[in-house]
């Protein structure tokens, strides 16, 4: 399996997405875009980010569970989402747990 992977997200963290500015809608959907099209969404190994668009980076939200959520910053670190990756055999998905933007 391979992407583009599918993408959920929490109703709380669609809720907050949909309360943004539409500019700022704008860049979490191009962050969703880099996520669902991205051949590892976990962004795995050194400088495996290289390739988002500038003001977007990719972390594990703790470094001691690499297989755990992930963060992509966006907007030069002004929001971000939380997301993690079920990578099921049959229907592998993201799921966007938060999302915020200041």
């Amino acid at each position: 399996m391979g992407p583009p992977w599918q993408m959920d997200w929490k109703l709380k963290a669609q809720a907050v997405r949909d309360s943004l500015p539409e500019h700022v809608r704008k860049i979490v959907d191009a962050a969703r875009a880099e996520l669902v099209t991205a051949k590892d969404p976990y962004f795995r190994g050194v400088d495996a980010d290289l390739d988002l668009p500038d003001g977007m980076k990719v972390e594990p939200v703790q470094s001691s569970e690499p297989k755990g959520a992930h963060v992509i910053l966006f907007d030069s670190g002004h929001g971000w989402m939380i997301y993690t990756f079920i990578p099921r055999f049959a229907d592998p998905q993201l799921i966007v747990e938060e999302v915020f933007w200041q």
